[in-house]
């Protein structure tokens, strides 16, 4: 009897080994693309953003947060597509730690308080 049983557990580990491959074929991540979603280093310092405007994922992902319906941010933002909209959250919601931490950071007064500078006529 431990003959048979490790004779099946043989061919049971020569089987898994034969499916190795196919699910490391299965399980390897493919790239997603998002077709209105691009990057630009001269535009909101390479933020993802619509493509063809300057709008950034973050500003549609911040409206979202604020309970903004996508029809009610298409009103707001009336230049773009409703595909423009839905691959822009597709790609905050594929990407949402990145987004949530940048705009939480946005939202960092005493951060962006410490950039302002005083104008020359306030400092006397």
């Amino acid at each position: 009897m431990t003959i048979y049983i490790l004779l099946y557990i043989l061919d049971f580990e020569n089987k898994i080994e034969k499916l190795i491959p196919r699910l490391k074929m299965t399980l390897t991540a493919k790239k997603i693309s998002y077709p209105y979603i691009t990057s630009n280093p001269e535009i909101a310092n390479g933020a993802p953003i619509i493509s063809g405007t300057r709008i950034t994922v973050r500003t549609i992902a911040g409206y979202y947060q604020m309970g903004m319906s996508v029809d009610e941010i298409l009103v707001t933002l009336s230049h773009l597509s409703p595909a423009q909209v839905h691959s822009a959250l597709t790609y905050y919601f594929d990407h949402k730690s990145e987004i949530d931490a940048d705009l939480i950071d946005s939202a960092n007064e005493k951060k962006w308080g410490k950039k302002v500078k005083k104008h020359p006529k306030q400092s006397m």
